[in-house]
């Protein structure tokens, strides 16, 4: 087994919010005073990093929780909107069935993330680490290692974006970069993740 834990991020890798990020984005900048953005050209965007991304529209880092907060509130409102990827639920089942533990780490709310998975797939997993932390995704990482067992060698963390990849480097874990979230794979491919998945069939890799 190449990887005896996959902890995945819900947002772009699990689920496929983006076009619910864009639809939504326009009425959080009017109600948290920052930039709007065109949502003809909003795909360009997903080459910047989210740090980059907050420069472009004149968002503050203070800001930065109280706009998380509203969008998670504002899609737990709208999640019938909101589906996995396709072949996410094959996906996981053949992992889970491989032997392989899963765990969930996102910024997004449990409840959410339980609603869109859906009982049957959201039961594969052995931990979530869900909601906005002042420690950060590492924390949440090392947390999951630490409530499994796994050393964090045999460990991967699969996610969209670079603060993700980030936070897997600092908890000493793999990062699996997928192609079909809310950054670029080329923007990714920058910081030379140890995994790249061109397809959701590709996570089978992990086993």
């Amino acid at each position: 087994m190449k990887y005896r834990l996959a902890i995945f991020d819900f947002d772009g890798t699990l689920a496929d919010s983006f076009p619910f990020f864009t639809a939504t984005f326009n009425e959080l900048a009017d109600k948290h005073g920052f930039a709007r953005i065109d949502p003809a050209t909003a795909a360009a965007l997903r080459g910047h990093s989210p740090r980059q991304m907050m420069s472009h529209v004149g968002l503050p880092a203070w800001k930065l929780p109280f706009v998380a907060k509203d969008f998670i509130a504002r899609m737990g409102e709208s999640i019938h909107a909101i589906r996995p990827f396709d072949g996410v639920d094959a996906a996981l089942a053949r992992l889970a069935d491989a032997g392989v533990a899963l765990a969930v780490v996102s910024s997004n709310a449990y409840d959410n993330v339980s609603r869109v998975l859906g009982p049957a797939t959201t039961r594969l997993f052995r931990h979530f680490e869900c909601g906005m932390s002042m420690f950060g995704k590492t924390a949440s990482l090392r947390s999951v290692l630490k409530k499994t067992g796994v050393h964090a060698s045999e460990a991967i963390y699969v996610g969209d974006q670079s603060v993700d990849l980030q936070a897997a480097r600092r908890a000493g874990i793999a990062f699996g970069a997928v192609a079909w979230g809310y950054a670029t794979i080329e923007s990714l491919r920058e910081h030379r993740p140890e995994e790249e998945f061109a397809s959701v069939a590709e996570l089978a890799r992990i086993a």
